[in-house]
Formats: structure tokens, C-alpha cells, sequence
């Protein structure tokens, strides 16, 4: 395996994981009484939190409910097809 093809998967599972983790943390915002220093909840929490805070103070909550993990879910799902789908840059960058 090349090092650019393993650069590929490492950023693919990167980006997958990660809106994985943000689709958790949707969930986890139905539930405003549960503790995300405890576990499982901090598994979730930890690493998405470092994304979520500068976001926050861009993006305020709309009616109470805080949207930046779905925000998050877009930008990593549309970075994730730009440079790893079909037509990716990546993709095309290994056929060249």
C-alpha cells in the first residue's frame, strides 16, 4: 500500500468517525440533563468538543437549541465527498 493511499483511508475513517461522533452528539443534545463528564457520554464529548466551541461563538442558538453539531455533520460529510468520493480531488489526484 502506497503512502498516499493510506493517507486516503486515514483521513477517510478520520471523517467518517467523526461525523459518526457528531451524529451521537445530536442525540445526546435531546438529553440536557445527562452528564458528558461521565462515561460512554465523554467518549462522545471529548473529542467533538474542541470543534464546538469556536463554532459557538459564530453561531448562536436558533430557539433555544444549539445547531453547531449539525453544522459540523455537513462540513465533514461535504469534505469527506470532495476529497474521498467518487470524483474526489484525492481520488482523482491518485488516478493522474
Amino acid at each position: 500500500m502506497s503512502a498516499a493511499n493510506l493517507a486516503i483511508l486515514l483521513l477517510s475513517i478520520f471523517l467518517g468517525v467523526m461525523t459518526f461522533l457528531f451524529i451521537f452528539r445530536i442525540v445526546l443534545t435531546w438529553y440536557p440533563k445527562l452528564d458528558l463528564n461521565r462515561l460512554p457520554f465523554n467518549l462522545i464529548a471529548w473529542p467533538t468538543e474542541p470543534f464546538l466551541v469556536p463554532l459557538r461563538k459564530i453561531v448562536p442558538p436558533i430557539g433555544g437549541v444549539d445547531i453547531t453539531p449539525i453544522i459540523w455533520v455537513g462540513i465533514f460529510t461535504l469534505l469527506r465527498e470532495l476529497l474521498l468520493g467518487q470524483q474526489g480531488l484525492l481520488k482523482m489526484a491518485l488516478q493522474m
